[in-house]
């Protein structure tokens, strides 16, 4: 027999936030996330951890994966600057792109910027007029966080905490803020917990972004993390994405479910036959 400590597994930490339609720790759709229906998969197809779940703000997750020799987080974005010190999967899923959400009756804040129905962002904070609401270390993407970088100072609010999207909402909702950045499922989502009318809101996309964007796994960048990766990697080219495709689908417009599922079918096919 070998002894008990010669026979302990590895403890994987699991990094969790709160981000519908990905993960969900409160409310009627509690546990029904994308990444909450993923999890379950990836911990049985890896028995050679013992595995953690952590829940985290955004801060608390960037400081964890800094810090800590072994945890994952699975739903982040890859931007190049955090390449540079997280080992980063696959993608894992595919949502919808970042835009900018208004009030239906601050609408003309917007107006200027717009083109074919897009906001010109980088003119908006260049313009420096109005502030944009925006969780604080969060990633929107390479093309999004670029423009961010470039913002003049006091273009920005950012939000710290563990409810940095609603809290934001609710600054909206009382006339201190007017424009805020996101997921648009998010916000719907944490709109319909708050009680705002969803047809309160108008939704913009972000002229120069592409319509979906990647999520990944994303490990501490130590030989532990970097093991996991590759195995999380065997696991996601094996999974079933079309489930997982249907649970995000399920929380779009109806006129925008088919494109996402066939752009996520044709996405996910290309990358298994790579």
């Amino acid at each position: 027999m070998l002894p008990a400590w010669a026979q302990a597994k590895p403890t994987l930490i699991w990094l969790l936030r709160d981000l519908p339609p990905l993960t969900i720790f409160e409310g009627p759709k509690k546990g029904q996330g994308v990444i909450d229906q993923l999890m379950p998969m990836l911990i049985a197809g890896m028995p050679q951890y013992e595995h953690t779940l952590m829940r985290v703000n955004r801060a608390r997750g960037t400081q964890m994966l800094h810090e800590h020799p072994f945890a994952c987080d699975p739903s982040l974005i890859w931007n190049k600057e955090r390449a540079q010190w997280i080992a980063f999967s696959i993608p894992a899923f595919r949502a919808v792109s970042n835009g900018l959400v208004v009030r239906r009756k601050d609408r003309e804040v917007l107006e200027p910027f717009l083109v074919d129905d897009e906001v010109d962002l980088s003119a908006f904070l260049a313009n420096g007029e109005r502030k944009v609401g925006v969780v604080a270390e969060r990633s929107y993407g390479e093309y999004i966080d670029a423009l961010l970088r470039q913002a003049p100072n006091g273009a920005l609010t950012p939000h710290y905490g563990n409810d940095a999207l609603s809290s934001l909402l609710s600054m909206q909702r009382l006339g201190r803020l007017q424009v805020v950045l996101g997921y648009w499922p998010e916000i719907r989502y944490q709109a319909r917990q708050a009680e705002i009318a969803e047809d309160e809101l108008l939704f913009f996309a972000i002229r120069g972004t592409d319509k979906y964007l990647s999520g990944h796994v994303g490990c501490t960048d130590t030989t532990a993390g970097r093991q996991a990766i590759t195995e999380i990697n065997q696991l996601l080219r094996t999974l079933p994405h079309e489930h997982l495709d249907r649970l995000y689908a399920d929380w779009l417009d109806p006129e925008r479910r088919q494109d996402y599922l066939e752009q996520a079918r044709i996405f996910f096919q290309q990358q298994a036959a790579q």
